[in-house]
């Protein structure tokens, strides 16, 4: 990979969409959901039985409605963002848009850039914003972003179990499913073990792993020892956000690949990580990065320098999903993401259709305007412990359920 190659080229830009591609807002509704799990989700910083997330509606005069979904969790482990920082930013990013003048992305873009930070607040804004343009225009909204592919090869993020053979029965599960990729939640003394067991068991698997920053920079020579041993296809995230040196020296003729997820929050850190060669592959998160908007620069750009892009996952409800499997229908997305079907996750899910795995391990990518999914209302109500309104030239109120 040549880091002078970040100019070198440019991909060409099909979106029909545009910033300034504007709409009239009449109200917003964020709400606070919960949804359990079908089975605890373990990572090594901790384990999830019930997602309590953000959800965003905003409506336009028309009486269109634009969904959004906010990825960040009650606790701040993954990111520095929560439950309760996105209320409070978005708290100040939505009555500025419920104005008598209609809004446009670009106005909503120089507005959230007042605010340092918040990345996941400002995408539940955007993606919202981007469903309400696109069923305004009458496309999906892979088209409104320039997306060619009728489905997305996707694969299957299976976290720490109890033992190795739990694990290795969890993973033959979903590959009855269809899944052909696994990726494996690893953290110190979780990892050679588990991983060679799964390797045993299913010869000829396309195994990555995960980490999520769990490792010391001078684990480097047992992570690559154990990844190669096992033939892992890729490795992500094992060091800090910030050790993008530590990832580059692993990344140094290593026989997978290393990808970057927390290290990369913006352009500026995925130059200085291509340049650095940290990073053979990129998972771009749209809620991590800002939005959809920022997730397809952030893919080109990595495309331009030869770095393979993938879409990765949050646990999503089927609203967070659509939009990513939208955005994993661009062009620079050559990796199968981590999307998965609606029930690997949640046995209700807050959108219909749900999601299903079709053949070759893929998601369709759906057709109808928006996000192409439509949340279920009785299934919302269910699940909506909080509420708070906004209305044009009124203020916003609240409700608990």
């Amino acid at each position: 990979m040549a880091a002078c190659s970040i100019r070198s080229r440019r991909l060409p830009n099909r979106s029909i969409g545009s910033a300034r591609d504007s709409v009239a807002l009449r109200r917003a509704v964020l709400r606070e959901v919960a949804l359990d799990l079908v089975e605890p989700f373990e990572t090594s910083f901790g384990v999830e039985r019930r997602r309590r997330f953000l959800l965003l509606e905003l409506e336009s005069r028309d009486g269109l409605v634009g969904w959004g979904e906010c990825a960040a969790a009650r606790e701040p482990r993954y990111s520095s963002e929560t439950v309760g920082t996105a209320r409070e930013t978005l708290g100040r990013l939505l009555p500025a848009l419920l104005s008598p003048e209609p809004v446009s992305l670009a106005a909503f873009h120089a507005r959230a850039d007042r605010y340092r930070g918040h990345a996941m607040a400002k995408a539940t804004v955007e993606t919202a914003l981007i469903d309400l343009l696109a069923r305004a225009r009458g496309c999906s909204i892979a088209e409104w972003l320039g997306g060619r592919r009728r489905r997305v090869e996707v694969g299957v993020s299976v976290g720490i179990h109890p033992t190795p053979d739990a694990l290795v029965r969890r993973v033959g599960a979903y590959l009855d499913d269809g899944y052909r990729r696994v990726k494996l939640k690893v953290r110190p003394g979780w990892d050679d073990v588990p991983v060679g067991a799964v390797r045993r068991a299913y010869p000829d698997l396309e195994i990555w792993v995960d980490a999520n920053q769990a490792y010391p920079t001078t684990a480097a020579a047992d992570i690559r020892r154990w990844a190669s041993a096992h033939r892992v296809a890729q490795v992500e995230q094992p060091f800090a956000e910030r050790a993008v040196r530590a990832h580059a020296d692993l990344a140094r003729h290593a026989p997978f690949r290393v990808c970057l997820d927390e290290s990369i929050v913006d352009r500026p850190s995925l130059e200085d990580a291509i340049r650095a060669r940290a990073l053979t592959s990129l998972n771009v998160k749209t809620s991590r990065v800002g939005g959809l908007t920022a997730a397809r620069e952030l893919a080109r750009l990595a495309a331009i320098a030869g770095v393979p892009a993938w879409v990765g996952g949050m646990l999503e409800s089927g609203v967070g999903r659509a939009h990513n499997v939208h955005l994993a229908s661009l062009g620079p997305f050559t990796l199968p993401g981590d999307l998965s079907a609606s029930g690997r996750y949640y046995r209700t899910d807050l959108v219909d259709p749900p999601f299903v795995l079709r053949p070759g391990s893929t998601l369709e990518v759906p057709r109808s305007p928006g996000i192409g999914v439509e949340v279920v209302p009785a299934a919302l109500r269910r699940a909506t412990r909080w509420t708070r309104t906004w209305t044009v030239g009124g203020g916003g109120h609240s409700a608990r359920s």
